[in-house]
Protein backbone atom coordinates (compact mmCIF):
# COMPACT_ATOMS: atom_id res chain seq x y z
CA UNK A 1 0.00 0.00 0.00
CA UNK A 2 1.45 3.42 -0.89
CA UNK A 3 2.37 5.69 1.94
CA UNK A 4 -0.21 8.27 0.92
CA UNK A 5 -2.98 5.68 1.15
CA UNK A 6 -1.76 4.58 4.57
CA UNK A 7 -1.92 8.13 5.85
CA UNK A 8 -5.41 8.56 4.34
CA UNK A 9 -6.64 5.45 6.10
CA UNK A 10 -5.15 6.73 9.34
CA UNK A 11 -7.02 10.02 8.98
CA UNK A 12 -10.27 8.18 8.30
CA UNK A 13 -9.75 5.96 11.34
CA UNK A 14 -9.24 8.99 13.56
CA UNK A 15 -12.42 10.50 12.18
CA UNK A 16 -14.39 7.37 13.00
CA UNK A 17 -13.05 7.34 16.57
CA UNK A 18 -14.12 10.92 17.00
CA UNK A 19 -10.68 12.50 17.22
CA UNK A 20 -10.51 16.05 15.99
CA UNK A 21 -8.75 16.20 12.67
CA UNK A 22 -7.26 19.40 11.39
CA UNK A 23 -6.85 19.47 7.69
CA UNK A 24 -3.20 19.68 6.77
CA UNK A 25 -2.23 22.50 4.54
CA UNK A 26 -0.21 21.66 1.46
CA UNK A 27 2.40 24.21 2.21
CA UNK A 28 2.83 22.90 5.76
CA UNK A 29 3.29 19.14 5.25
CA UNK A 30 2.85 17.62 1.83
CA UNK A 31 5.11 20.14 0.18
CA UNK A 32 8.16 19.17 2.23
CA UNK A 33 7.40 15.67 3.62
CA UNK A 34 8.77 12.72 1.62
CA UNK A 35 5.50 10.89 1.11
CA UNK A 36 7.42 7.84 -0.15
CA UNK A 37 8.87 7.33 3.35
CA UNK A 38 6.13 8.79 5.51
CA UNK A 39 2.82 10.67 5.64
CA UNK A 40 1.24 13.78 7.02
CA UNK A 41 -0.07 13.47 10.53
CA UNK A 42 -3.36 15.16 11.58
CA UNK A 43 -1.38 17.87 13.38
CA UNK A 44 0.48 18.75 10.16
CA UNK A 45 3.79 17.07 11.06
CA UNK A 46 5.60 14.49 8.94
CA UNK A 47 5.28 10.96 10.32
CA UNK A 48 8.07 8.58 9.13
CA UNK A 49 7.72 4.96 8.18
CA UNK A 50 9.86 2.36 10.06
CA UNK A 51 13.51 2.49 8.91
CA UNK A 52 13.45 6.21 8.06
CA UNK A 53 14.22 9.25 10.14
CA UNK A 54 14.71 13.00 9.88
CA UNK A 55 12.43 16.02 9.87
CA UNK A 56 11.14 15.15 6.43
CA UNK A 57 11.80 11.35 6.57
CA UNK A 58 14.73 11.78 4.22
CA UNK A 59 17.38 9.60 5.98
CA UNK A 60 17.54 5.84 6.22
CA UNK A 61 18.38 4.14 9.51
CA UNK A 62 21.75 2.31 9.45
CA UNK A 63 22.27 -1.16 10.78
CA UNK A 64 22.87 -1.09 14.56
CA UNK A 65 26.63 -1.19 15.27
CA UNK A 66 27.68 0.30 11.96
CA UNK A 67 30.68 2.58 12.66
CA UNK A 68 32.21 3.86 9.42
CA UNK A 69 29.45 3.28 6.91
CA UNK A 70 26.26 4.65 5.43
CA UNK A 71 23.00 3.29 3.93
CA UNK A 72 20.73 3.70 0.92
CA UNK A 73 17.95 1.59 2.37
CA UNK A 74 17.03 0.95 6.01
CA UNK A 75 19.34 -1.35 8.05
CA UNK A 76 22.29 -1.20 5.66
CA UNK A 77 26.00 -0.61 6.51
CA UNK A 78 27.95 0.48 3.42
CA UNK A 79 31.57 1.08 4.43
CA UNK A 80 33.42 4.23 3.63
CA UNK A 81 36.73 4.10 1.82
CA UNK A 82 39.48 2.49 3.89
CA UNK A 83 37.13 0.54 6.14
CA UNK A 84 35.90 -3.01 5.94
CA UNK A 85 34.03 -5.59 7.92
CA UNK A 86 30.38 -6.20 8.64
CA UNK A 87 30.19 -3.14 10.86
CA UNK A 88 32.80 -1.15 8.93
CA UNK A 89 35.09 -1.20 11.94
CA UNK A 90 38.26 -2.67 10.42
CA UNK A 91 40.93 -0.36 9.04
CA UNK A 92 42.23 -1.48 5.66
CA UNK A 93 45.42 0.50 6.19
CA UNK A 94 46.15 -0.77 9.67
CA UNK A 95 49.58 -2.17 8.81
CA UNK A 96 50.65 1.14 7.27
CA UNK A 97 48.99 3.70 9.51
CA UNK A 98 49.31 1.78 12.81
CA UNK A 99 51.69 -0.67 14.44
CA UNK A 100 49.45 -3.36 15.98
CA UNK A 101 52.21 -5.96 16.32
CA UNK A 102 54.21 -5.71 19.55
CA UNK A 103 57.64 -6.86 20.66
CA UNK A 104 59.10 -6.48 17.18
CA UNK A 105 56.41 -8.43 15.34
CA UNK A 106 55.80 -7.81 11.62
CA UNK A 107 52.27 -6.89 10.45
CA UNK A 108 50.85 -8.65 7.38
CA UNK A 109 47.55 -7.42 5.87
CA UNK A 110 45.15 -10.24 4.91
CA UNK A 111 42.43 -8.16 3.21
CA UNK A 112 39.00 -7.20 4.39
CA UNK A 113 40.56 -5.32 7.28
CA UNK A 114 42.20 -8.42 8.77
CA UNK A 115 45.90 -8.88 9.52
CA UNK A 116 48.29 -11.17 11.36
CA UNK A 117 51.64 -10.68 13.08
CA UNK A 118 54.82 -12.62 12.49
CA UNK A 119 56.31 -12.80 16.01
CA UNK A 120 60.03 -13.03 16.87
CA UNK A 121 61.29 -16.11 18.74
CA UNK A 122 60.04 -16.35 22.32
CA UNK A 123 56.81 -14.39 21.68
CA UNK A 124 53.35 -15.36 20.55
CA UNK A 125 49.76 -14.14 20.54
CA UNK A 126 47.67 -12.25 17.98
CA UNK A 127 49.76 -9.13 18.41
CA UNK A 128 52.90 -10.89 19.73
CA UNK A 129 51.96 -9.67 23.18
CA UNK A 130 52.77 -12.87 25.08
CA UNK A 131 56.15 -14.26 25.96
CA UNK A 132 57.04 -17.90 26.56
CA UNK A 133 57.25 -17.43 30.32
CA UNK A 134 57.00 -19.63 33.42
CA UNK A 135 53.42 -20.76 32.69
CA UNK A 136 54.32 -22.21 29.31
CA UNK A 137 57.55 -23.64 30.59
CA UNK A 138 55.72 -25.39 33.43
CA UNK A 139 53.07 -26.73 31.06
CA UNK A 140 49.76 -25.59 32.66
CA UNK A 141 50.77 -26.30 36.27
CA UNK A 142 47.53 -25.14 37.94
CA UNK A 143 45.08 -27.89 38.84
CA UNK A 144 41.32 -28.09 39.39
CA UNK A 145 40.59 -25.36 36.89
CA UNK A 146 43.09 -22.84 38.28
CA UNK A 147 44.41 -20.08 36.00
CA UNK A 148 48.16 -19.66 35.57
CA UNK A 149 49.40 -16.08 35.75
CA UNK A 150 52.91 -14.84 34.90
CA UNK A 151 52.36 -11.25 33.71
CA UNK A 152 52.04 -12.46 30.11
CA UNK A 153 55.32 -14.34 30.41
CA UNK A 154 57.42 -11.50 31.81
CA UNK A 155 57.22 -12.57 35.46
CA UNK A 156 60.02 -14.58 37.07
CA UNK A 157 57.62 -17.16 38.53
CA UNK A 158 54.04 -18.14 37.93
CA UNK A 159 51.09 -17.98 40.31
CA UNK A 160 47.83 -19.90 40.25
CA UNK A 161 44.48 -18.20 40.60
CA UNK A 162 42.32 -20.91 42.14
CA UNK A 163 38.62 -21.47 41.75
CA UNK A 164 36.41 -21.18 44.82
CA UNK A 165 36.82 -24.21 47.06
CA UNK A 166 40.50 -24.90 46.29
CA UNK A 167 43.73 -23.61 47.84
CA UNK A 168 47.43 -24.34 47.57
CA UNK A 169 50.32 -23.23 45.38
CA UNK A 170 48.83 -25.13 42.45
CA UNK A 171 45.17 -25.28 43.62
CA UNK A 172 45.66 -28.92 44.59
CA UNK A 173 43.90 -28.82 48.00
CA UNK A 174 40.12 -29.04 48.24
CA UNK A 175 38.90 -26.92 51.15
CA UNK A 176 37.05 -29.02 53.73
CA UNK A 177 33.75 -27.18 54.06
CA UNK A 178 32.77 -29.41 57.02
CA UNK A 179 35.51 -28.06 59.34
CA UNK A 180 33.08 -25.63 60.97
CA UNK A 181 30.61 -28.47 61.67
CA UNK A 182 27.62 -26.77 60.11
CA UNK A 183 25.28 -29.76 60.48
CA UNK A 184 23.24 -29.95 63.70
CA UNK A 185 21.55 -32.72 65.69
CA UNK A 186 24.20 -35.35 64.98
CA UNK A 187 23.89 -35.11 61.18
CA UNK A 188 26.68 -36.32 58.91
CA UNK A 189 28.43 -33.58 56.92
CA UNK A 190 29.40 -34.46 53.33
CA UNK A 191 32.11 -32.23 51.87
CA UNK A 192 31.87 -31.06 48.26
CA UNK A 193 33.57 -28.54 45.99
CA UNK A 194 32.97 -25.18 47.64
CA UNK A 195 29.85 -26.62 49.24
CA UNK A 196 28.63 -29.18 51.75
CA UNK A 197 25.52 -31.20 52.41
CA UNK A 198 24.06 -32.60 55.61
CA UNK A 199 22.80 -36.17 55.86
CA UNK A 200 20.09 -35.70 58.47
CA UNK A 201 19.11 -38.40 60.98
CA UNK A 202 15.54 -39.60 61.13
CA UNK A 203 13.22 -36.98 62.51
CA UNK A 204 15.12 -33.92 61.21
CA UNK A 205 15.19 -32.01 57.92
CA UNK A 206 16.52 -28.80 56.40
CA UNK A 207 19.88 -27.79 54.97
CA UNK A 208 21.49 -27.85 58.42
CA UNK A 209 19.16 -30.54 59.89
CA UNK A 210 17.74 -28.02 62.35
CA UNK A 211 14.07 -28.66 61.59
CA UNK A 212 12.43 -31.24 63.84
CA UNK A 213 9.78 -33.03 61.82
CA UNK A 214 6.36 -32.98 63.45
CA UNK A 215 5.50 -36.63 64.01
CA UNK A 216 2.03 -35.53 65.11
CA UNK A 217 1.26 -34.00 61.71
CA UNK A 218 -0.38 -37.23 60.51
CA UNK A 219 -2.58 -37.31 63.65
CA UNK A 220 -1.66 -40.85 64.73
CA UNK A 221 -3.48 -40.74 68.08
CA UNK A 222 -6.95 -42.29 68.20
CA UNK A 223 -9.90 -41.87 70.56
CA UNK A 224 -9.44 -38.10 70.50
CA UNK A 225 -6.15 -38.34 72.43
CA UNK A 226 -3.72 -35.42 72.45
CA UNK A 227 -0.45 -36.02 70.58
CA UNK A 228 2.90 -34.86 71.97
CA UNK A 229 5.75 -34.60 69.45
CA UNK A 230 9.20 -35.99 70.25
CA UNK A 231 12.40 -36.59 68.28
CA UNK A 232 11.38 -39.09 65.59
CA UNK A 233 8.65 -40.29 67.92
CA UNK A 234 5.42 -39.22 69.55
CA UNK A 235 3.39 -39.86 72.68
CA UNK A 236 -0.37 -40.13 72.90
CA UNK A 237 -2.03 -38.91 76.09
CA UNK A 238 -4.85 -41.47 76.09
CA UNK A 239 -8.19 -40.85 77.78
CA UNK A 240 -9.26 -43.09 80.62
CA UNK A 241 -9.95 -46.67 79.59
CA UNK A 242 -7.66 -46.71 76.55
CA UNK A 243 -4.00 -47.58 76.03
CA UNK A 244 -1.40 -48.56 73.48
CA UNK A 245 0.95 -46.52 71.31
CA UNK A 246 -1.91 -44.76 69.55
CA UNK A 247 -4.64 -45.43 72.16
CA UNK A 248 -5.96 -48.23 69.99
CA UNK A 249 -6.44 -50.69 72.90
CA UNK A 250 -9.49 -50.85 75.17
CA UNK A 251 -8.25 -51.62 78.69
CA UNK A 252 -10.21 -54.17 80.80
CA UNK A 253 -11.92 -52.80 83.90
CA UNK A 254 -10.62 -54.51 87.11
CA UNK A 255 -13.18 -56.32 89.32
CA UNK A 256 -13.61 -54.21 92.51
CA UNK A 257 -15.00 -57.21 94.45
CA UNK A 258 -11.76 -59.17 94.30
CA UNK A 259 -8.94 -56.63 94.32
CA UNK A 260 -8.24 -53.25 95.76
CA UNK A 261 -5.58 -51.25 93.93
CA UNK A 262 -2.77 -49.75 95.97
CA UNK A 263 -1.00 -47.07 93.90
CA UNK A 264 2.75 -47.45 94.07
CA UNK A 265 3.83 -45.10 91.33
CA UNK A 266 3.10 -44.13 87.76
CA UNK A 267 4.17 -47.50 86.33
CA UNK A 268 3.43 -50.10 89.01
CA UNK A 269 0.49 -51.33 91.08
CA UNK A 270 -0.15 -54.21 93.51
CA UNK A 271 -3.34 -55.54 95.07
CA UNK A 272 -4.24 -57.08 98.46
CA UNK A 273 -7.24 -59.26 99.33
CA UNK A 274 -10.30 -57.16 100.05
CA UNK A 275 -12.27 -59.81 102.01
CA UNK A 276 -11.52 -62.00 105.01
CA UNK A 277 -10.05 -61.24 108.44
CA UNK A 278 -6.61 -59.66 108.71
CA UNK A 279 -4.48 -61.97 110.86
CA UNK A 280 -2.48 -60.53 113.79
CA UNK A 281 -1.95 -56.96 112.44
CA UNK A 282 -2.99 -54.60 109.71
CA UNK A 283 0.18 -55.06 107.56
CA UNK A 284 0.59 -58.79 108.13
CA UNK A 285 -1.25 -59.97 105.01
CA UNK A 286 0.80 -61.23 102.10
CA UNK A 287 0.57 -58.78 99.19
CA UNK A 288 0.19 -60.36 95.83
CA UNK A 289 0.78 -58.90 92.39
CA UNK A 290 -2.37 -58.69 90.37
CA UNK A 291 -1.76 -60.58 87.12
CA UNK A 292 -4.71 -58.82 85.55
CA UNK A 293 -3.20 -55.46 86.46
CA UNK A 294 0.18 -56.42 84.92
CA UNK A 295 -1.54 -57.55 81.72
CA UNK A 296 -3.50 -54.31 81.67
CA UNK A 297 -0.33 -52.24 82.11
CA UNK A 298 1.43 -54.22 79.38
CA UNK A 299 -1.44 -53.66 76.96
CA UNK A 300 -1.35 -49.96 77.80
CA UNK A 301 2.21 -49.74 76.47
CA UNK A 302 4.16 -50.48 79.67
CA UNK A 303 7.80 -51.13 78.83
CA UNK A 304 9.88 -54.13 79.81
CA UNK A 305 11.87 -52.07 82.33
CA UNK A 306 8.64 -50.98 84.05
CA UNK A 307 7.40 -54.57 84.27
CA UNK A 308 10.66 -55.65 85.86
CA UNK A 309 10.35 -52.81 88.37
CA UNK A 310 6.80 -53.94 89.24
CA UNK A 311 7.90 -57.56 89.79
CA UNK A 312 10.94 -56.57 91.88
CA UNK A 313 8.91 -54.18 94.02
CA UNK A 314 6.26 -56.84 94.57
CA UNK A 315 8.87 -59.41 95.55
CA UNK A 316 10.48 -57.02 98.05
CA UNK A 317 7.09 -56.18 99.54
CA UNK A 318 6.20 -59.87 99.87
CA UNK A 319 9.56 -60.60 101.52
CA UNK A 320 9.03 -57.75 104.02
CA UNK A 321 5.54 -58.94 104.93
CA UNK A 322 6.72 -62.56 105.24
CA UNK A 323 9.55 -61.50 107.59
CA UNK A 324 7.04 -59.59 109.74
CA UNK A 325 4.79 -62.65 109.95
CA UNK A 326 7.67 -64.93 110.94
CA UNK A 327 8.73 -62.56 113.75
CA UNK A 328 5.14 -62.31 114.92
CA UNK A 329 4.66 -66.10 115.00
CA UNK A 330 7.95 -66.57 116.83
CA UNK A 331 6.96 -64.10 119.51
CA UNK A 332 3.54 -65.71 119.83
CA UNK A 333 5.02 -69.17 120.43
CA UNK A 334 7.39 -67.92 123.11
CA UNK A 335 4.58 -66.14 124.94
CA UNK A 336 6.44 -62.91 125.29
CA UNK A 337 4.79 -59.73 126.62
CA UNK A 338 6.55 -56.38 126.47
CA UNK A 339 7.76 -55.04 129.83
CA UNK A 340 5.63 -52.43 131.51
CA UNK A 341 2.04 -51.99 132.51
CA UNK A 342 0.52 -52.57 129.05
CA UNK A 343 -0.01 -56.29 128.46
CA UNK A 344 -3.13 -57.37 126.64
CA UNK A 345 -6.01 -57.40 129.19
CA UNK A 346 -7.20 -60.88 130.04
CA UNK A 347 -10.21 -61.89 132.13
CA UNK A 348 -8.00 -62.79 135.14
CA UNK A 349 -6.04 -59.47 134.96
CA UNK A 350 -6.89 -56.67 137.29
CA UNK A 351 -8.06 -53.38 135.80
CA UNK A 352 -5.27 -50.97 134.98
CA UNK A 353 -4.63 -48.05 137.28
CA UNK A 354 -5.50 -44.63 136.05
CA UNK A 355 -2.08 -43.21 136.88
CA UNK A 356 -0.14 -45.73 134.85
CA UNK A 357 0.87 -44.98 131.28
CA UNK A 358 0.47 -47.62 128.62
CA UNK A 359 3.08 -48.19 125.97
CA UNK A 360 1.94 -48.62 122.39
CA UNK A 361 3.04 -51.95 120.91
CA UNK A 362 2.95 -53.02 117.29
CA UNK A 363 2.76 -56.72 118.38
CA UNK A 364 -0.52 -58.56 118.76
CA UNK A 365 -2.29 -58.12 122.03
CA UNK A 366 -1.36 -60.57 124.78
CA UNK A 367 2.29 -61.01 123.77
CA UNK A 368 5.29 -60.13 125.90
CA UNK A 369 8.83 -59.31 124.72
CA UNK A 370 10.41 -60.99 127.79
CA UNK A 371 10.14 -64.80 127.94
CA UNK A 372 10.79 -64.89 131.73
CA UNK A 373 8.29 -62.22 132.91
CA UNK A 374 4.58 -63.03 132.88
CA UNK A 375 2.15 -60.24 132.25
CA UNK A 376 1.49 -58.10 135.32
CA UNK A 377 -2.04 -57.62 136.47
CA UNK A 378 -3.50 -54.21 135.92
CA UNK A 379 -1.34 -53.34 132.89
CA UNK A 380 -2.98 -53.17 129.50
CA UNK A 381 -1.68 -52.88 125.96
CA UNK A 382 -2.86 -50.05 123.73
CA UNK A 383 -3.40 -50.72 120.03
Amino acid sequence: MPSGCRCLHLVCLLCILGAPVQPARADDCSSHCDLAHGCCAPDGSCRCDPGWEGLHCERCVRMPGCQHGTCHQPWQCICHSGWAGKFCDKDEHICTTQTPCRNGGQCVYDGGGDYHCVCPPGFHGHDCERKAGPCEQAGSPCRNGGQCQDDQGFALNFTCRCLAGFVGARCEVNVDDCLMRPCANGATCLDGINRFSCLCPEGFAGRFCTINLDDCASRPCQRGARCRDRVHDFDCLCPSGYGGKTCELILPVPDPATTVDIPLGPTSAVAVPATGPVPYSVGAGLLRISVKEVVRRQEAGLGAASLVAVVVFGALTAALVLSTMLLTLRAWRRGVCPPGPCCFPAPHYAPARQDQECQVSMLPAGLSLSPDLPPEPGKTTAL
